[in-house]
């Protein structure tokens, strides 16, 4: 079988950046949308005395197009502006017993949830794991009447099977959010008794659009309590009576949707109906394909499905936060979603292949050490911290026995320290910053740091806080800390490791042993590689800060200053 390919009519349609690689949170909308949106406002300012008629017909262009992709009719086939609408009248319009995963998105919890208080219905919750027939065959019982579950799961990309969904819950009704899967995968719809789709993802209409389609089955057996006066059979007969609902579909409306929004909804369906759904699909599977090789090529780790993915694809990169992700790919103009788990990356068929290239180099400025901004000495910056200096034993006279406050003057790296009173650490004025703080200056993260636990020379427990001063530029150019024993630390040893130096030469010799011990390798048996691997270590450490660094790990290699020169080349290329 020959390879889908996707029209060159169709990307044209689109204009969004290589870097916008968000279409599962929102789909830029085509020029066809925009256009048509255009038109039909431009008709509306001038209207005549048809104008209200002839936009009215928009919404029959929408269902016609919904039910055409869906496998449907019109009769079966109701305009939304949400998924959310269409799910809380599935959940309130029927009773009996719904299962549905707790890990659905919150538009499929929340209506049955509401139902559920509002003793409508029953909710079960399946936890954990994908949605596929075998937990659902489990979890069944005789009084479950609907299962609920995503098409295609927002934080995975899992597809689910609903052809295996349909066979094994049998007469039951099959409730299917298809926002995240409908015009870009093939599935099979009609197996579905009520499909709930919004418009401003994968299908790029706009916020304001969706649709549901209903089957026979849920027809039958849904009484629509949420039906407005548009549902109601007779509707344009004002005859001061309150009509039953309609028995198609369109007893789920309430109220006439924007005839303007129907309009949009109907271009951008055509222009699926146009490209194909299988073309779609195949070009976006190929770009998840790219994408993921770029993933593995910088040692990022997919925890998104594999197998029966849609156009979703999750990460982490082992070392990163996903907030520091999302800022590299943020600083490369690339727009992904990001999560306090993972990242999400989400391309659409008009994503060309150039974006690869932009997730790779985005990608790539994890692995190279930041650049370093020390803040040059001036006499203002040192007049600010010559005033702060005599505060210094004050606070610390405050604060009384068991306290140490320290200033910091980072424009005298690494021999810091301006003042200090108290004697936790026993380092003095000119002593050298503390290891932990010195990786922090050379990665540039200079935010505060509050309340955290380390142990002190001489091994007793301590609670620091590190607060940064900085200049009208927002550069940071000193900082005050404070060392206060912990009374009630576990003696576990629980704490964030850090080393208080009494001079610069015992931190040099501490952070070269700590990278050393870190490659597992003697000296004296170190290749190439793990001589840049000490190099590489030292550099994120913040080692070469520290004057004359590089004559000390020269010596300590065996190599010359010049190789230790050729290593951070390198490295920071």
């Amino acid at each position: 079988m020959k390879p889908q390919r996707i029209s060159p009519r169709y990307l044209l349609q689109f204009d969004e950046p290589a870097g916008y690689l968000d279409f599962a949170r929102f789909g830029p909308p085509s020029h066809a949308v925009l256009d048509t949106t255009a038109n039909l406002l431009h008709e509306a300012t001038t209207a005549g005395p048809s104008t209200v008629d002839d936009l009215m017909r928009q919404e029959i262009r929408a269902k016609a197009a919904v039910a055409r992709l869906a496998g449907s009719d019109t009769d079966h086939t109701v305009l939304l502006p949400h998924t959310s609408l269409g799910l809380f009248q599935a959940a309130f319009n029927y009773g009996g017993e719904v299962l549905v995963s707790a890990a659905e998105f919150p538009a499929n919890t929340y209506p049955w949830a509401r139902a559920e208080q509002a003793g409508r219905l029953v909710v079960h919750r399946l936890t954990g794991g994908y949605v596929t027939a075998d937990r659902v065959a489990a979890a069944l019982t005789d009084d479950v009447t609907t299962v609920s579950v995503s098409a295609v799961d927002f934080r995975t990309g899992y597809r689910a099977d609903l052809a295996a969904l349909r066979e094994v819950i049998g007469d039951r009704l099959l409730v299917v959010d298809g926002i995240q899967g409908f015009g870009v995968v093939d599935e099979p719809w009609q197996v579905a008794d009520i499909l709930v789709v919004g418009g401003q993802k994968w299908l790029r209409a706009g916020w304001g659009t969706g649709f549901a389609v209903l089957s026979d089955r849920a027809l039958e057996r849904m009484d629509p309590v949420l039906s407005g006066w548009s549902g109601a059979r007779d509707p344009g007969l004002f005859d001061d009576e309150i009509h039953p609902p309609d028995a198609t579909a369109a007893g789920w409306s309430l109220s006439n949707l924007s005839p303007i929004t129907s309009g949009a909804f109907a271009a951008a369906l055509e222009l699926v109906e146009q490209a194909g759904t299988a073309a779609i699909a195949a070009r976006i599977a190929e770009r998840i394909g790219e994408f993921s090789d770029v993933l593995a090529d910088v040692g990022a780790q997919v925890v998104s499905a594999v197998e029966r993915r849609a156009g979703i694809l999750a990460f982490t990169v082992p070392g990163h936060s996903a907030a520091q992700v999302g800022a590299a790919l943020t600083a490369a103009g690339i727009a992904a979603t990001v999560r306090p788990e993972h990242v999400r990356l989400s391309p659409h068929a008009s994503t060309p292949a150039a974006s690869a290239e932009l997730l790779r180099a985005a990608l790539e400025t994890l692995r190279r050490p930041p650049k370093t901004v020390v803040p040059v000495a001036t006499s203002a910056t040192r007049e600010v911290l010559a005033a702060l200096a005599p505060a210094v034993p004050g606070l610390a006279a405050m604060l009384g026995p068991g306290n140490e406050v320290l200033l910091h003057d980072l424009s005298r790296l690494p021999d810091s320290i301006i003042a200090i009173a108290g004697d936790l650490t026993g380092r003095s004025v000119g002593g050298p910053m503390t290891d932990l703080l010195l990786g922090l200056v050379r990665r540039g993260t200079t935010q505060d740091l509050t309340n955290y636990r380390t142990h002190g020379p001489d091994g007793r427990p301590i609670r620091s806080s590190t607060l940064f001063l900085r200049d009208d530029a927002g550069v940071a150019i000193g900082c005050l800390c404070v060392n206060s024993l912990d009374t009630a630390a576990p003696t576990d040893g629980a704490g964030a490791p850090e080393t208080f130096p009494a001079d610069v030469d015992s931190l040099q010799r501490y952070l070269v042993d700590r990278a050393v011990g870190k490659v597992g390798i003697p000296v004296d048996l170190m290749k190439k590689r793990h001589k840049a691997s000490v190099v590489r270590e030292l550099d994120e450490a913040g080692f070469f800060l520290i004057k004359d660094a590089v004559d000390h790990l020269a010596g300590r290699l065996d190599v010359t200053r010049y190789t230790i020169y050729n290593y951070l080349n390198e490295i920071r290329a």
